[in-house]
């Protein structure tokens, strides 16, 4: 049972540390300390049930309508070429956190952590899809502890990432390291996108 839970464990964080939007998000709201326990709760929330769907075997479904993969694939796009474009306009006012009046409301912030986890196809596929087909591959004993491994996997990565950048946000809110940092974001956005539409 422990081999079954460490083994999904890394593969949960194999398949989320990669730097998604997801990820560029929690660490932006963790060094802006705005609304993160709000961003974390549904990041978690959301790949919790998504890996348990995954394991109860809506993964199936996911692959026999790929009509609805290739609509959130688009949606996804234009999602995050938006939100890199609004990080290009953060960096450009590069000011500080403390002087930064483009606070964004709860629903804002709400409405983008939605936007940017459930309009990611590859949400769906590694998620549902790729950590449902690994649990279900581990035998009658094995799938819930595996299941229960990926999910601690996710839990542990948002709280680390989110909790790690509001421990650092007194260095990385400075002004020039806050303009550098959305640029960064807005070109990892614009690369995903990028890699959503011709990949």
């Amino acid at each position: 049972m422990l081999t079954h839970l460490i083994s999904g464990t890394l593969a949960g964080w194999s398949l989320i540390i990669a730097v998604g939007p997801q990820n560029a998000l929690v660490l932006r709201q963790g060094i802006r300390r705005e609304h993160l326990g709000v961003v974390l709760g549904i990041c978690i929330l959301a790949d919790t049930l998504l890996i348990t769907a995954g394991t109860v075997g809506i993964g199936a479904i996911v692959l026999v309508a790929p009509w609805a993969l290739e609509i959130l694939r688009w949606l996804g796009v234009a999602y995050l070429l938006w939100y890199a474009w609004d990080s290009l306009k953060s960096a450009r006012r590069a000011s500080g956190l403390e002087a930064d009046t483009h606070q964004r409301s709860l629903k804002s912030v709400v409405v983008t952590t939605l936007a940017l986890t459930f309009l990611n196809p590859g949400v769906y596929l590694d998620t549902v899809v790729m950590l449902g087909n690994l649990a279900n591959q581990q035998g009658s004993g094995g799938v819930w502890p595996f299941t229960i491994g990926a999910i601690l996997g996710s839990i542990t990565w948002f709280l680390g990432i989110g909790y790690g950048a509001r421990g650092l946000s007194g260095y990385l809110a400075r002004p020039r390291v806050w303009q550098i940092l959305d640029i960064l974001i807005a070109i990892v956005l614009v690369v995903l996108a990028l890699r959503l539409a011709f990949g």
